[in-house]
C-alpha cells in the first residue's frame, strides 16, 4: 500500500472523527437548551460526516487501488469543501429564518451529491473480484 492511499485513508477518518465530535456536541447543546431547530444540521454531520468519511476511509484502506485515483482526489475534495459549507448554510437558514442562504446550500449540497457519486463510480471501476488461491 503506497503511503498516498494510507493518507487518504487517515485523512477520512481523522475528519470522520471530528464531524462525529461537532454532531455530538451540537446534539448535547440542543438538548440542554431544548432547541431542536438544528437536527437536520446534527444528523447530516453524523451521517455525512462521521458515517460515510469513516467508511470512506476504511474502504480506501482496505482497497488501495480505489484510493489512488483522480476520482478518489476529487470526490475527498468535493465533500470536504460541500459539507461543512452546506451544514453552516443550512444551520444560517434555519437560525436567521433567512433564505438567502438557499443557493450556498443547494450548490455546497450539490458538490457533496456530485463527489458521492464519483466515489460509487470509483468503487464500481476499482473494487474487483479477487481471485481464488
Amino acid at each position: 500500500m503506497e503511503n498516498g492511499v494510507i493518507l487518504v485513508a487517515q485523512r477520512y477518518l481523522k475528519l470522520a472523527a471530528i464531524y462525529f465530535t461537532v454532531g455530538v456536541l451540537l446534539g448535547m447543546v440542543m438538548g440542554i437548551i431544548h432547541d431542536f431547530r438544528l437536527t437536520s444540521v446534527h444528523a447530516h454531520f453524523n451521517l455525512l460526516g462521521w458515517v460515510s468519511m469513516a467508511l470512506f476511509g476504511l474502504i480506501y484502506h482496505f482497497y488501495p487501488g480505489a484510493g489512488q485515483t483522480k476520482l478518489a482526489k476529487t470526490h475527498f475534495w468535493l465533500h470536504n469543501i460541500g459539507l461543512p459549507i452546506m451544514q453552516i448554510s443550512i444551520a444560517l437558514q434555519i437560525t436567521t429564518e433567512n433564505m438567502a442562504f438557499l443557493p450556498i446550500t443547494i450548490v455546497s449540497s450539490l458538490l457533496v451529491v456530485i463527489g458521492v457519486i464519483l466515489f460509487t463510480i470509483n468503487l464500481f471501476q476499482q473494487v474487483r473480484p479477487t481471485p481464488a488461491p
